[in-house]
């Protein structure tokens, strides 16, 4: 059991491109990302929340990443890349760990949002500099090792009622990617 209180700072950082798969294949759904932060940050003091994002200049993306800001999250972004073969790649694996790194020295607990078990080595890592590390995800699709190794693991699949917003889930898309 770990421990969670009112004086414990935190960080949240959230894989947008992933969470957003995630709920659109298992629920044809949206992830409710104003909720999403208020249950991980669990009445603590909130350091930091970022949304890591890509921008492809799809209809609507201007209106969600201005609905993210709203709902409490600094966003970063990054710009699709489009090779000459056609193929699509973005990737905030690397940016996420470092900004994970940096975060580590000013604050207690880091909560990481995403399933990607691309993230094992950054967990183990922030575990052995004493932080405490958390993960939220949607447990059907998050890597069974990373999830094995956080301190506290929030299974977005069982409150579906909270994290997920129902109705008009192509309203804006994000494009598949490859990882970099």
């Amino acid at each position: 059991m770990i421990i969670k209180h009112k004086s414990q700072r935190v960080a949240v950082l959230v894989d947008v491109q992933n969470l957003y798969h995630s709920a659109k294949n298992l629920y044809s759904a949206r992830v409710n990302f104003e909720n999403l932060l208020k249950e991980t940050v669990c009445n603590r003091q909130l350091i930091r929340a970022i949304a890591y994002v890509v921008k492809s200049d799809e209809p609507g993306e201007a209106s969600f990443f201005d609905a993210l800001t709203r709902s409490g999250w600094e966003l970063r972004s990054k710009d699709l890349q489009i090779y000459p073969d056609g193929l699509k790649k973005a990737d905030w694996d690397v940016g996420m760990a470092v900004d994970a790194i940096r975060l580590s020295n000013v604050v207690d607990a880091i909560v990481l949002v995403t399933g990607d078990g691309d993230f094992i080595p950054l967990l183990e890592h922030l575990r052995a500099i004493g932080r405490q590390v958390e993960l939220a995800a949607f447990s059907k699709t998050a890597s069974t090792k990373l999830k094995e190794l956080a301190d506290d693991f929030l299974d977005l699949d069982s409150k579906p009622d909270v994290f997920l917003i129902r109705g008009n889930v192509n309203r804006f898309k994000l494009r598949k990617i490859l990882p970099i």
